[in-house]
């Protein structure tokens, strides 16, 4: 299919703002549409200029939504599709980018669809029910279900849901087609990916096969419908981090890793210089003060709702006061670093003010013991004299209960005084034998108000004196309590500034300190970044296989315009080249997140892309068979690599018929190898021999064969996991299954039959000896039998099924 080739991950530039075109060329629009869901964002965009549309896989952002401001930034939209049911920080995103700016810079209209248009499913119906001009007409439904699939990563839903909201927008406005007639639809000529251009570019196979994350069902029994936790992955080994904060960023890290040199840069340096010896001390104090960096922005949620719990309290003291303790140790360290300078200057007097004020206000102790806010004394006279007077009240309402005893009856034994918040001062005395009825309740002088536990309540008129001298305490001063706590929130919050710039860069220091923890852990390296295409790296390891394996064999990498860009690696089965690739990916994955490195030299050159075709990840939900996931796979990486791409192929064609597989394969390699000096980066490896045997490749210096050293000692194979040069003809499968537990007779007679398809020799069958006993034993039943004489009233015929027939059958079967 031709028409594959209109894919590409570049973009056209954006009109520049104000600029002047010629004359008889049309200005261009971009109309993009932008869903954000569940911290996901979702976009796609139209092109008048050359009339494709361009697509954003899903990918995160947070509630500050600075990847979509880039995107904004770079592509300059006319106009911004969106549903008219948002998240409020995504509306006030729109509100903000229509009303600022430049005044020189045309503002994007905002338009707004209901929500119902953005559905799953309506979209993906919109998407396949239109007729595109690129898809040969002559394919049936299905056909063309499955060419989209290649095309447009329906794995997206949020892109997909934002795709079918601008195919909508562009039927309703007739974005370049207002004057022809209504049958005439808006063209759409290609689709396009769209890859920001600090971005590299990986999808969710690239992310499943290098196991960069790996989500397990929690073993707690109380986790099992809903959580989730981290399995064994590159984000388990590397998360060192101290808080919730560090952690998400360190997620957001691994998903949007970047060609941007000067931030790859910015954070080696910081790794660099927490790796020096003489530095442990200050890693050490670091992650003490970030373990105390708490949930602020949901303690500032619920302070303007007015929902703070003694908890927040608590947090956002030890938030305040570790920011201040980290922002004093940055100004010790060297200012040459950004990200130490940076915090030195964001991190300013109100995190000590807030700090301060928390300690002076609150009174922890009091607040935990009641379970709510409760003021230090000395914050307000008021509440101080308040609660004296509640302290001294027990021995106070002792004396008034002294009194009231000898105005009661002789027959009253004993009375008490309480307080009751709320209903005030009431005597209390003891349930006489007498007093049955309500009528026996009552007492002069005293008003009957309930009765409680055998225990009579009045009021007195002493209690009533106490009512209005002291008043009712308890709400008073929770009352004032509360007061002080919603100025104190105020307060906070008018600083709530320099809250968020706690959270953003101690999410960065504790990233880069875990980060370095686990470089100086494992003897990584800093990678080199170069200009020149290729990857070069000296004894690398894969990060994972080698927390798992005894012992661990590193190998090269050597990839570039002197060493070919093309690796073809044979090799048994089990000797190491799966391995060997996922090695390859990971070391160049985490140099693009701005890590160390599980080598002794790295040197990488510039990447925009890591496409893969490892495992299938089969489904049912797909509809799609193991070889069609694979070819989708490829066809992902032939139409989006470029010459500065990684391709991983892994035994690519085994899914289908020999010879089928193996020119699919070949026709492949052929396709990147002829783009000359625009050849990715390529690694496959593979167990079709005939690629080699049969010369299917070109004789080129872009292509390297390399094999996994083996050594066969008798029967054994040893595997030495060691690269070389060269290439493998045969692949010890018999060894393999020994060595999985195959039967002896089994591999035998397999290598066998290999043996005899190889030179050309027809498979007889294995005639079993037994068979000509068997024979013999039919042959003499079949005799017996015909010398029965069946007139012979004496012969008995059931006792010769009996002894003769049933035995002889029984050991023929």
């Amino acid at each position: 299919m031709s028409t594959l080739a209109t894919l590409t991950n570049t973009s056209p530039s954006p009109p520049l703002p104000g600029c002047k075109q010629e004359e008889e060329e049309e200005c261009s629009e971009i109309h993009m549409c932008v869903l954000w869901y569940g911290g996901q964002l979702g976009i796609t965009y139209y092109n008048t200029e050359d009339c494709s549309v361009y697509f954003m896989p899903d990918m995160p952002d947070n509630e500050h939504l600075k990847l979509l401001q880039k995107v904004i930034d770079e592509v300059f939209p006319r106009c911004i599709v969106t549903s008219a049911k948002q998240d409020h920080h995504f509306a006030k995103f729109l509100t903000n980018i229509s009303s600022t700016g430049d005044e020189l810079v045309k503002k994007p209209e905002i338009v707004l669809f209901p929500n119902a248009d953005f559905g799953l499913e309506v979209s993906k119906q919109r998407i396949l029910s239109r007729q595109f001009p690129f898809i040969p007409s002559h394919m049936t439904a299905t056909e063309k279900i499955l060419y989209l699939s290649s095309v447009i990563p329906f794995e997206s839903p949020v892109m997909v849901q934002a795709l079918g909201g601008l195919l909508k927008f562009l039927d309703r406005r007739r974005v370049g087609v207002e004057l022809e007639d209504s049958t005439v639809g808006v063209p759409i000529l290609a689709f396009k990916k769209f890859v920001l251009t600090d971005i590299v570019n990986m999808d969710q196979d690239a992310y499943y096969v290098l196991q960069i994350f790996k989500s397990e069902v929690h073993p707690s029994v109380y986790k099992l419908a809903s959580g989730l936790k981290e399995g064994f992955s590159l984000y388990g080994i590397l998360n060192r981090c101290r808080c919730k904060w560090g952690e998400k960023l360190l997620r957001l890290w691994l998903m949007r890793p970047t060609r941007n040199l000067t931030e790859l840069n910015k954070r080696l340096d910081v790794i660099q210089f927490f790796l020096l010896a003489q530095n442990h001390e200050t890693v050490l104090t670091l992650q003490d003060c970030l373990k105390n960096i708490k949930n602020v922005p949901l303690i500032l949620r619920r302070m303007t709702l007015s929902n703070t719990k003694v908890s927040d309290w608590q947090a956002l003291y030890k938030t305040a006061y570790s920011a201040v303790c980290l922002r004093d140790t940055c100004r010790s360290l060297p200012s040459t670093i950004e990200l130490f300078q940076t915090i030195s200057h964001v991190f300013t007097d109100d995190l000590h003010y807030i700090a301060s004020l928390i300690s002076k206000v609150i009174d922890f102790e009091g607040s935990i013991s009641e379970n709510r806010f409760t003021v230090r004394s000395n914050v307000d006279p008021t509440i101080d004299e308040k609660k004296r007077k509640l302290m001294g009240l027990s021995d106070f309402l002792t004396e008034v209960a002294r009194k009231e005893l000898e105005t009661l009856d002789n027959r009253i034994p004993s009375c008490c005084v309480i307080y009751i918040p709320l209903i005030g001062f009431l005597l209390s005395i003891p349930r006489l034998p007498t007093m049955v009825d309500k009528s026996d309740f009552e007492i002069e002088g005293l008003d009957f108000m309930f009765l409680s536990e055998d225990k009579l309540h009045y009021r007195s008129a002493r209690t009533k004196e106490l009512d209005s001298m002291l008043g009712d305490l308890h709400c008073e001063i929770r009352d004032q309590e509360t007061l002080i706590m919603h100025q104190l929130q105020t307060k906070i919050l008018e600083k709530s500034a320099v809250l968020s710039n706690v959270i953003e860069f101690t999410a960065h220091l504790d990233v880069l300190l875990a980060l370095a923890v686990m470089a100086r852990e494992n003897g990584y390296c800093r990678p080199c970044f170069t200009q020149s295409h290729g990857i070069r790296i000296k004894d690398g390891r894969h990060p994972l296989m080698e927390l798992c394996a005894k012992t661990f064999v590193p190998n090269p990498v050597e990839s570039g315009e002197v060493t070919g860009r093309v690796k073809i690696l044979t090799g048994p089965n089990s000797s190491g080249k799966s391995v060997y690739l996922k090695q390859v990916g990971l070391i160049t994955f985490m140099a693009l997140i701005g890590s160390y490195v599980p080598a002794s030299e790295a040197e990488i050159g510039p990447v925009d892309g890591i496409y893969t075709r490892i495992h299938s990840r089969e489904s049912v939900s797909l509809g799609l068979s193991t070889f069609m996931i694979d070819l989708n796979q490829v066809a992902k990486a032939v139409n989006n690599a470029t010459a500065w791409s990684l391709v991983l192929i892994d035994e690519f064609g085994k899914g289908t018929n020999t010879v089928d597989g193996l020119s699919l394969l070949a026709a492949v390699l052929r396709y990147w190898i002829n783009q000359g000096t625009q050849c990715p980066q390529v690694f496959v490896s593979t167990n079709f021999h005939s690629l080699m045997q049969l010369k299917l490749l070109p004789d080129t210096p872009l292509v390297q064969y390399l094999t996994m050293e083996t050594h066969q000692d008798g029967d054994e194979l040893v595997f030495f996991y060691q690269l070389k040069e060269g290439v493998s003809t045969v692949s010890h499968a018999a060894n393999i299954a020994a060595l999985a537990g195959m039967p002896h007779k089994v591999t035998a007679r397999g290598m066998e039959v290999s043996e005899l398809i190889r030179n050309g020799k027809p498979i007889r069958r294995i005639e079993h000896p037994s068979q000509n006993n068997q024979l013999e034993r039919c042959k003499s039943l079949v005799e017996k039998f015909l010398c029965l004489d069946l007139e012979d009233p004496h012969v008995d015929l059931e006792e010769f099924l009996h002894q003769e027939v049933l035995p002889s059958a029984a050991s023929v079967l």
